[in-house]
């Protein structure tokens, strides 16, 4: 996963690798990516409720329901689906994107935006932690993120393509709040221009600023900004 620098990266080759228990693929790589996940007997694994595209018939699918009133609060996700081996699943994002692998080692433990969490091996452990108020107001990624660790692989998505940056010591890296996908470094929010944040105004240009050592993954779309083109193209042919 590392790279060397200058630690901009972004390959558009097929991605293979493998887990306990199992191995997986990615291919169709940069927008119209596609997980295929190999299972031997009785290994589980987790993925986002909905993306399971085809599974061979000796996968037994499990969906879960974990009722909690800060996810029901907070928007989190409570549902999950269980793949238990033997055989094949392919899963996919439910936007064109790309789907790239983050190796947990048990010492390390990662942050993973709004929409960005695909899927899991069994050993990864996923939690709905807080960011703070002020960060959740303008990182635009909410009041709570996933916050992963554990052994194991977990899959992030994107809306378009992902870039991979490595920050060394103390360096730093500023990324507009809505291409954030997943990092593993400290950050603050600014506004584009300079300055920390002095007031409330939302809406004015807000960014993160990391600070190394640790990896940042962005992607390439932002899904306001794609949403709000949508919405200006639909509003005028209706006119």
């Amino acid at each position: 996963m590392a790279t060397a620098h200058p630690s901009l990266s972004n390959s558009l080759a097929d991605t293979v690798g493998q887990f306990n228990g199992g191995f997986y693929k990615i291919d169709h790589r940069d927008t119209n990516a596609l997980l295929s996940v190999t299972l031997q007997p009785n290994v589980p694994f987790y993925g986002q409720p909905g993306a399971m595209v085809a599974m061979s018939p000796e996968i037994t699918l499990k969906g879960k329901f974990k009722f909690s009133f800060k996810k029901m609060l907070t928007g989190g996700e409570m549902a999950q689906s269980t793949f238990t081996g033997p055989g094949e699943v392919l899963l996919a994002p439910p936007i064109w994107g790309d789907i790239v692998p983050i190796q947990l080692d048990g010492q390390s433990q990662w942050n993973i935006g709004k929409g960005g969490y695909l899927a899991m091996s069994h050993g990864v452990v996923k939690e709905t932690k807080s960011q703070g108020l002020g960060k959740a107001m303008f990182s635009g990624e909410g009041l709570f993120v996933h916050r992963v660790s554990g052994v194991g692989v977990i899959f992030v998505t994107s809306l378009g393509a992902i870039i991979q940056r490595q920050l060394r010591q103390g360096e730093q890296w500023i990324v507009d709040n809505g291409h954030l996908v997943a990092w593993n470094c400290s950050y603050s929010i600014e506004r584009t221009g300079g300055g920390l944040m002095s007031g409330l105004h939302a809406g004015e240009g807000l960014v993160c600023r990391f600070t190394g050592p640790g990896t940042v993954f962005i992607q390439t779309r932002n899904p306001e900004a794609l949403s709000e083109w949508i919405t200006s193209h639909v509003s005028s042919s209706s006119n």
